[in-house]
């Protein structure tokens, strides 16, 4: 891990230096709709990148994001869905350059987690106008990730779902996925174990989050991308009927106002055993099975946030 400058120095570098580079994933949603304009926006606003890179193969994107990173930026501005911003999550952890986010994604959880503006033209602004903040990581077994994992029906989902359908509805499409797999799917018993507690539960659905927001929709209004806890919930039971109830009421605006209000397990590590062991989506990626740890590591990464962003 390199030597970190203190937040304030390294904001005063973004904005006096203006040393960054722009990778755009464009066979996201909007990436390759977008990609010029980001850069006409960014160049309008003062910056003028060491390098540009547009992504047409995301299996590059590791590759291409090492060699963003071997020329030393301030800021890595990185635009395109969760899946993309996560991968690049993992190559920015505990480093001194901060992640800037342009979302292009169809659900961008983890710029609203952020309470970074979903307008692009917005979000490029944040770059000369906010500061630098580091934000909670998450680490599911050795796997950073900055959003949520997932358990059940949602990675059926995930690996179902079809790209036209996202293009066309947006994060309604994931809903509507669910529609079709769920007849099908069978509900599993979980056992979450926090701070010597062990937690029981039968659900077709489990997640544990790091963000505040899944799928788009904000998971309850008190729960923070740093305040050093994750939260684990369940969608529904057993029941298939139920599941499908609390998805669409989800979907139709948001379940849950408070963590005191909802079906929730809080704690900074949490030990998840499934039976059946279980296939688990971190960050759009399903790479882990169950018996698996969860971790919240304080500070572990650093991004580009709005001036209001409440930094702890």
């Amino acid at each position: 891990m390199s030597e970190l400058r203190t937040k304030a120095e390294h904001t005063r570098a973004i904005r006096d230096l203006r040393r960054v580079v722009l990778v755009v994933n464009t066979r996201s949603r909007r990436g390759r709709h977008r990609y010029f304009e980001a850069l006409r926006l960014m160049q309008a606003d003062g910056f003028r990148p060491l390098r540009t890179y547009a992504v047409m193969d995301p299996s590059r994107l590791p590759q291409i994001l090492d060699e963003a990173l071997d020329l030393r930026p301030d800021l890595l501005v990185v635009g395109g869905g969760d899946g993309t911003l996560s991968s690049a999550v993992k190559h920015v952890a505990h480093r001194d350059v901060a992640l800037g986010v342009l979302p292009l994604g169809t659900t961008n959880n983890f710029a609203r987690s952020l309470g970074l503006p979903l307008d692009l033209a917005m979000a490029v602004r944040v770059f000369s106008r906010g500061k630098v903040a580091d934000i909670d990581l998450g680490m599911a077994g050795d796997q950073p990730f900055a959003n949520l994992a997932s358990f059940g029906v949602s990675v059926e989902v995930a690996g179902t779902v079809r790209p036209w359908l996202k293009r066309m509805l947006g994060r309604a499409a994931y809903p509507l996925t669910a529609l079709t797999v769920l007849p099908r799917h069978e509900p599993f018993r979980a056992y979450i174990t926090v701070d010597g507690r062990r937690h029981e539960l039968l659900t077709h659905q489990l997640n544990i989050a790091n963000g505040r927001y899944h799928g788009g929709w904000q998971i309850a209004r008190d729960i923070s991308i740093d305040n050093r806890r994750l939260v684990a919930y369940q969608l529904g039971s057993g029941k298939r009927l139920r599941l499908l109830a609390e998805t669409l009421v989800r979907a139709a605006g948001g379940r849950w106002r408070s963590l005191a209000g909802g079906p929730f397990v809080t704690g900074t590590e949490m030990l998840l055993e499934t039976e059946p062991p279980l296939a688990a989506d971190v960050d759009g990626e399903v790479l882990l099975r169950t018996p698996l740890t969860i971790k919240a590591i304080p500070n572990g990464l650093r991004v580009m946030v709005p001036p209001g962003f409440i930094d702890t």
